[in-house]
Parts: C-alpha cells; structure tokens; sequence
C-alpha cells in the first residue's frame, strides 16, 4: 500500500463492500470459512483465515501512521480521515473473525479495543507520548541556544502541540469519540506536569527561574482545562478534573509571592524609620508645603507597588490583601511617628491652682508681689521639646498629614484597576475576580484614613492649646484680667491672636483651614474659661464684671467669623455657647450663687441640675473668685477653703 489518497480511497471502497457477519448468507458464510492462508511471522507460520490474511496487514498500516498521528499527517487533511474511517473498519471486521477473538482471549493483556471510542483513544494516547517526546528533544536543544528555563519552553511547545492537536487531528478523532479531546488534554496535562513536578517542589523563593517557569505552566494548565470544560459534558467534564493532578501553581505561587510581599513591608517599615528620623518638617517647596518624608514613603510604597505587579507569577486574592495590610500599616506607623514628636498636653498647660477664697486685698497683693515659686513652670528639657514645635512646624506636620491621606484615594484605585486587569479573563478561576473584589473593596486603607484623620485633629488641637497656653501665655494664662476686667480686656489679645492667625493661614492648605482655626478657637475658649474659673488669687470679679466679659466674648467671637472670611457664625457661635452659662453665672450676687450651690448639691445627689444650671464645681470656683466677705465666709463654714496668701 503506498499511501496515496487514490489507492486510500479505493481500499475504503472495497473494505465497505465486504458484507457483516450478520449480512452474509448461508453458503457465503461456508465459503469464507474454508478458506485459509498460512502467513510466516516473527513466530513462525501462522493459520490465518482469508478475510485475516488481507485485513491484518491493512489495519497494522493504519495503525502504524494513527498511532503516531502527529508525524505522519503533519497537516491533518483528507488523508488521515480517511486511514481512521480504513482503521475503524477493518477492526470491525477483524474482530468479527472467531480465531481472533479467542486469540485476544488467550492473551488479555494484549486484547485489542472492543470499541471505536477505545481504538481513537489509544491513536491519541500513543500519538501525544511520541509527540511529546519528540518536543523533549527538541527543547533540550533549544535551551542551549536560549536564556529561557527548559521548563518554560516546554509548555510553550506543549502549548503549540495542545493548539495543533485541537484545530486539526481532534476534530477527525471527535466524529468516532465525542471526548477525544479531553483524553488529549488529560494526557498532556500529566506527561508536562511529571516534568514539572520536582520543580514545583524545589520552589522556595520567587527566583527568576520561577517567574519565568510558572506562569507559562499556569498558563497551559488553564488552556488545557478550558479543552476538557468546553468539548464535555457538564459532568464528563467534572469527572476529568477530578482526575487531574492539578500542578496548584497558583497556591504555591501565592506563598512565594506572599513571602516575597512581607519582606519588601520589612523594607518600607525601615524606610519610614529613617525618613521620619531625618525630616525637619520644612515644606518641599512654597507650592508643596508638606515635608519631604511623606513623598520618600510614597516613592518607596508606588516602587513596591510597581515590583508587585511586574511579577508574572498567578496570585491570589490573600497576596493583594497582605500587601493592602503592609502598606496600611506603614502609613499608621509614620502617623504615629508624627503624633510622637508632639509634647504632652500636661507639659503645655500649667497645673490648675489651688482653690483659695477672698482676702480683702489679696488680689492686688498678688498682683504685684509673684510667688517665689511658680509650679506652673515646666522643666528645661520639656520647655525645649516644645520651643521645637513652633507654628510653622505643627502646620507643615498637618500639611503632610493631609497629603498623606488625600494621596490614598489614588493610590488605592490604581492598585484595585491594576489588580482587576491582572485577573481578567482568567479560565479555571472564574470566580476569583468576583472575589477579589468583594475582599478588596475600596476599604483596604481605612485604618490609615482614621489615624490620620485622629492625628489631624489632634495635632489642631495642639497647635491651638500650644498657642494659648503656651506661646500666648504670659498676656492670655497669666496677664488677662488682672488685677481687674476693667484694667486688663481681652482686646489686648486680639493683635497677637490676629499673627498666630495669619501665620496658620499661610502655612496651612486650604483643605485644612477650618480645621486648624477651630482649635485655636476651642483652645481660646478653654483659656478663657481656665482664667475666669480657675484664675487664682489674683483674679476677683464681680457680679458688675459679667457685662466687660460678655463683650469680650463678643470680641473673640467676631475675631474668628472675621466678616464671613473666617469659620462660620453657626460654628462659632456653637463653641461659645458653654463659656456664656458660665459668664452669666458671675453676673448673678453672691447670695444667689450661694442658694443655688445649697440646691445643686441636694440636686446632684439625686440626678439633677440647680435653678441656675449649672454644677456644684463651677459655683464654688465662681465662688472663690468673687471678691465679697459673704462668699469667703460661706466657702469657710461649707467647704473648709482656706484664704488666698497674700
């Protein structure tokens, strides 16, 4: 037989008109059976009956090509249809011959396909093993010549052969055996996996030769998987996965990548060590007011980000979770960072003094002659650590602080948009893009957004209390109202509030004007409230006093609203309303207060407020600063107040 088509096509012609078993008539059937041919083998002579003697010879050369398909139809064609429908019909011939029957029946192990399903799928089984050890050959060669992993270039050609395999021999092989294809698919995915299953087992670190290796075996994992899923049966398909010996490049993948993520954290964590210890919270620029380190931590977070996605290796949802953690993380620790270098608010704000009651005189007394120690005043050290942070300094902190926080929006979508991209159209797992955004929804930095947001509030409540209370002490803690209100008003103030004022504005982004102008307003009102509750010896008012200090409060007031430039009259106007009770407290006579102190006890014990509204502690500071007898005797037989030292 010369394996032309023409002879093929005849030999098929032929085959066809030989009649079944079922099909031959009674003295045809005799006829063939006394035929015989006697055929010299290997073995010696073997009796073979006459449909035998011509049908073996036929079906061992459809055999010898089918069986290594791959060589000898090279381009698929007619050809090889035609040596399948020759092969499939001779063995249905052949197996009709009770000689040969009982022959396979000697020899089980050696019987041939009772099937056409089990004939094509030993052709394809025999013809991937030839096909894939010929690709072996070749990449050994070709790794010589490349820089690429043996193994990459493996499941590139194997991925050539599955592709070949599909478009041209398959759909000859699938007209006799619907799942030809997945038998094919099956095959290839074990022979390429004994290949790459002592690397896998090797793989410790996220070496090149892994980067290059895994992806290209995930990749023909996926294409082999989609064969099985698209040419089966819902279930056919399911039983054929069972069966593979998954190569799980994508779970050991993801324990490399998550080691390879938790050591590149260790190095953000150490960059923002030393950045922060090297920052001297000067702006960058007259346009960028933040300090330099926050861009350094940014740079070194977007480098890492950028490594991470130039790893081509399958990862899943927990390596993009672990690296949102770092990274949270890292933004937490520098917010921390920034929070320490503040002082104490206890080394900022002097001790409250001890509640005296009137002596005549002992207001100016005090006034003029100090005490010999002041234990308000702070130690060197810490008076250093707070002389360090001038205004300028806590503005360009909150600057950073907001570059910070309002740089994270962005930061987050590029990861997540970057992340989606990588998983798009990933085959075996359809659902990992469904889950990987349910755990990466736009929440991953939540926990630097609220430090942060804590830390912008706190260090405005700093600046502000520091201004008060520490840079305006001597005129604002100590000076104000004394020795009287009529002799020391609060618009003495307002020239060096109005600096403090201008220079936060100049400093500090817009973003966070408000914010800042609200706690030096909150830390105003405290000082304010300290020296008309908790002023001292020195400080005596009288019920005639409440008037100047509801002006004053008018003053401040209008001092923050600023025209409508400043914050808003309703914001303003909340955060005064506290210091109004109490201002209106002093305008009321000693006998009053003393009455409603009398009730407010009673009152308290059961839950509730005096007439007034106002608590036991406040009435008795006011109390101690109302320059009468009749307080001062009452604070002596009620509460045991000792005088106030001249």
């Amino acid at each position: 037989m010369t394996g032309e088509q023409d002879i093929l096509q005849h030999t098929i012609d032929q085959l066809k008109r030989i009649p079944l078993k079922e099909q031959r008539g009674p003295q045809e059937r005799l006829h063939l059976k006394s035929l015989s041919c006697r055929v010299q083998s290997e073995k010696g002579f073997q009796e073979l009956t006459f449909l035998q003697s011509f049908l073996l010879p036929i079906q061992k050369w459809a055999d010898a090509r089918l069986t290594d398909y791959h060589l000898h139809f090279a381009e698929g064609s007619k050809l090889m249809e035609n040596a399948v429908v020759v092969a499939m019909v001779a063995r249905r011939l052949l197996l009709e011959e009770p000689e040969l029957r009982e022959e396979s029946e000697k020899r089980p192990m050696q019987a041939a396909p009772l099937t056409d399903a089990e004939q094509i799928e030993m052709y394809v089984s025999s013809s991937i093993k030839h096909a894939f050890a010929r690709i072996i050959q070749e990449v050994e060669a070709l790794s010589d010549t490349t820089n690429e992993h043996p193994l990459a270039l493996l499941a590139e050609q194997t991925r050539k052969l599955l592709r070949k395999d599909t478009t041209i021999y398959l759909p000859i092989l699938t007209l006799r055996h619907r799942i030809a294809s997945a038998v094919s698919a099956s095959l290839i995915h074990k022979l390429y996996g004994m290949k790459l299953k002592p690397f896998v087992d090797s793989a410790e670190h996220l070496t090149e030769d892994v980067v290059s290796v895994f992806p290209a075996a995930d990749s023909l994992e996926q294409n082999l998987v989609a064969v099985i899923t698209s040419t089966c049966q819902e279930g056919t398909a399911e039983a054929y996965l069972k069966k593979l010996n998954l190569y799980k490049i994508e779970t050991i993948s993801g324990t490399l990548v998550l080691r390879w993520v938790n050591s590149q954290l260790a190095r953000i964590s150490a960059w923002v060590e030393r950045v922060i210890q090297q920052e001297n919270w000067a702006p960058v620029s007259a346009q960028q007011r933040h300090g330099s380190s926050i861009v350094e931590v940014y740079r070194i977070v977007e480098e890492t980000v950028d490594q991470f996605f130039a790893l081509k290796v399958p990862m899943r949802p927990g390596e993009l979770s672990s690296l949102f953690r770092g990274i949270d993380n890292a933004f937490q620790v520098y917010t921390k960072h920034v929070l320490d270098s503040l002082a104490d608010k206890e080394d900022i704000i002097p001790p409250v003094p001890t509640l005296t009651r009137y002596r005549r005189e002992s207001g100016i007394k005090a006034f003029v002659k100090k005490e010999l120690t002041d234990p308000r005043l702070p130690e060197v050290r810490k008076s250093n650590d707070v002389n360090v942070l001038t205004t300028p300094t806590l503005c360009v902190q909150l600057n950073t602080l907001y570059y910070a926080i309002s740089q994270l929006n962005k930061l987050e979508d590029s990861i997540l948009e970057r992340w989606n991209q990588k998983c798009y159209g990933h085959p075996m797992e359809r659902s990992m893009e469904d889950n990987s955004r349910k755990s990466t929804r736009k929440d991953s930095f939540d926990g630097s957004r609220k430090d942060i947001n804590a830390a912008i509030d706190q260090i405005c409540e700093f600046t502000g209390t520091k201004t008060i209370f520490w840079d305006l002490r001597e005129p604002f803690i100590d000076g104000l109202y004394k020795p009287s209100v009529a002799q020391s008003r609060l618009e003495t103030l307002v020239e060096p509030l109005d600096l403090v004022l201008n220079q936060l504005c100049d400093i500090i982004v817009e973003p966070l004007r408000d914010r800042v102008v609200t706690g030096l307003l909150q830390a105003s009102l405290d000082g304010l409230i300290r020296v008309i509750l908790d002023g001292g010896p020195s400080r005596m008012f009288t019920p005639a006093d409440a008037k100047l200090l509801e002006e004053d409060l008018e003053v401040l007031k209008e001092f923050f609203i600023s025209g409508g430039d400043g914050l808003p009259r309703g914001v303003v106007e909340n955060q005064v309303a506290r210091l109004r009770q109490v201002i209106k407290l002093h305008g009321y006579e000693t006998r009053e207060l003393i009455e409603d102190l009398k009730s407010a006890s009673e009152m308290e014990m059961q839950g509730g407020r005096s007439k007034l509204g106002a608590d036991a502690k406040t009435l008795i500071r006011i109390l101690c600063h109302r320059s009468d007898s009749e307080a001062s005797q009452f604070l002596k037989k009620q509460y045991r107040i000792p005088k106030s030292a001249a």
